[in-house]
């Protein structure tokens, strides 16, 4: 992909992790969840706990809605099915990089799909306490923004607003955007 490099590619899960100390310096991974050993899902667990502000791109054939959801809740930033166009792929990692969430077309109507059938719950907002920055940080990932939109829109700089989103999710002990967004919408916050 033009304006990317792809310093190493591994067909295991155990062999990029026993690299991945020298290997700080990567902003996205993309991961497949059909891996040998460690699965996908479960190397995303891994890499969060110890690198959450890698963002991870699941690149994968898979588009079962088990498969897609339990992605997102172990920290994936987007999902990109295989058959994915190649300018396609450029462009999710162009929005992944400022701070989107990309997905297939056909993945997002999945994802849709599943929140339309949640009930509305009321009243149960948990007791985590975000001050109002980090409330207004929210409000951005739910209209979709990305952290520099955000930045723009609180007139902070990337830096800070990363820092919000650090502070976020160690509150509402998630590791992504999206699963800010699915408590967001499940009124949990």
């Amino acid at each position: 992909l033009e304006g990317y490099s792809c310093p190493q590619t591994y067909g295991t899960m155990e062999s990029f992790l026993e690299v991945m100390d020298q290997n700080k310096d990567l902003t996205v991974i993309l991961i497949d969840i059909g891996l040998p050993g460690i699965s996908g899902i479960e190397g995303i667990q891994i890499i969060k706990k110890n690198y959450p502000d890698i963002d991870i791109l699941m690149f994968t054939i898979y588009n079962d809605p088990d498969k897609i959801f339990r992605s997102l809740q172990a920290g994936a930033s987007g999902y990109i099915l295989k058959n994915t166009p190649l300018h396609e792929m450029k462009d999710a990692v162009d929005l992944l990089s400022k701070g989107g969430a990309p997905m297939s077309p056909e993945i997002a109507k999945k994802v849709i799909e599943y929140f339309n059938k949640q009930p509305v719950k009321t009243n149960e907002k948990s007791n985590v306490s975000l001050s109002p920055q980090e409330g207004e940080v929210v409000n951005g990932l739910v209209d979709g923004l990305s952290y520099k939109m955000i930045a723009d829109r609180m007139d902070l700089s990337i830096e800070t607003v990363r820092s919000y989103i650090k502070n976020i999710y160690k509150k509402l002990h998630v590791h992504s955007k999206s699963e800010v967004v699915a408590k967001y919408l499940k009124g949990e916050i």
